[in-house]
């Protein structure tokens, strides 16, 4: 196996000094052709990033580093690809929590912002709502934000930004 492949067809992007991690679900095909996190032309996430306050401008998905200097961390529940989320599987999640708990422990970020709710639930089990969630890793918050995938016509721009501005004041 490639080392690309060990590590997923999309590179986390971490260092110390990240206030906030954002956790996607797993790479969709454009991201993986791409090699770079929510590469999709009609996913959201760029733009509501850059609409919330996190960056000064709108970053493009291939200038994915340059978060770092906003205190910004990008990974995946998931190293798969697929077309969508509903094709993964319960095991494509083994090990997620590990390796969430290990990037609260040595980075400390402020919060770990999950995009989608079957990011964090197919990490932890159960049910969630958006926002911000009881459980915690360490000193490190967990916040549910919609999923910003174009497959999620159901909740409005608005309403994105909403959860994503209310992510952006709990870290600052």
């Amino acid at each position: 196996m490639s080392a690309r492949a060990a590590a997923g067809a999309v590179p986390d992007v971490l260092a110390p000094g990240v206030r906030v991690v954002f956790c996607g679900i797993n790479p969709g095909r454009w991201s993986a052709a791409a090699g770079a996190a929510f590469a999709n032309p009609r996913n959201d996430f760029w733009r509501l990033l850059h609409a919330a306050g996190f960056t000064q401008r709108q970053l493009q998905p291939r200038e994915q580093s340059e978060l770092l200097r906003y205190g910004i961390g990008l990974t995946n529940a998931v190293r798969r690809t697929t077309r969508g989320s509903s094709e993964l599987r319960k095991t494509d999640f083994a090990g997620a929590s590990a390796r969430l708990e290990e990037i609260a422990e040595t980075l400390a970020p402020r919060a770990i912002g999950f995009v989608g709710k079957v990011a964090y639930t197919g990490v932890f089990g159960g049910r969630a709502e958006h926002g911000l969630q009881d459980r915690r890793l360490g000193s490190t918050a967990l916040f549910v934000l919609p999923s910003t995938s174009p497959a999620n016509a159901a909740v409005s721009w608005d309403e994105r930004l909403r959860w994503f501005r209310e992510l952006k004041d709990l870290v600052g």
